[in-house]
């Protein structure tokens, strides 16, 4: 019985659409995620000056803001992804459900 329920799920274009959109998204997220993050690290290994600007006239430089907006970025790109699954993959889940009967 399992291995027909599956076999109709593998089957249907909805199951297809919300696998592809999720991990199109996901991936599209994660390339957000690498992108930041590598020019991070890039500004780190080769615009010491640049990271060294203080900020104000306390002891703050660039660097470290612009390190607690690499971890901020993920959070808001977190967000963003829970916000896409709460409304279409949820959506999506609902209309396979509904196709296959459930």
């Amino acid at each position: 019985m399992a291995e027909a329920e599956t076999a109709r799920v593998l089957a249907s274009p909805t199951f297809h659409r919300l696998v592809h959109e999720r991990t199109r998204f996901g991936w599209i997220l994660s390339g957000v995620m690498l992108g930041i993050y590598l020019v991070f690290v890039l500004l780190v290994a080769f615009a010491h000056g640049l990271m060294a600007t203080k900020i104000g006239s306390g002891v703050t430089s660039l660097g470290i803001v612009l390190g607690l907006v690499v971890i901020v970025s993920a959070f808001v790109l977190t967000g963003i992804y829970v916000a896409r699954a709460n409304g279409r993959f949820d959506d999506l889940t609902r209309d396979l459900n509904r196709e296959l009967g459930r």
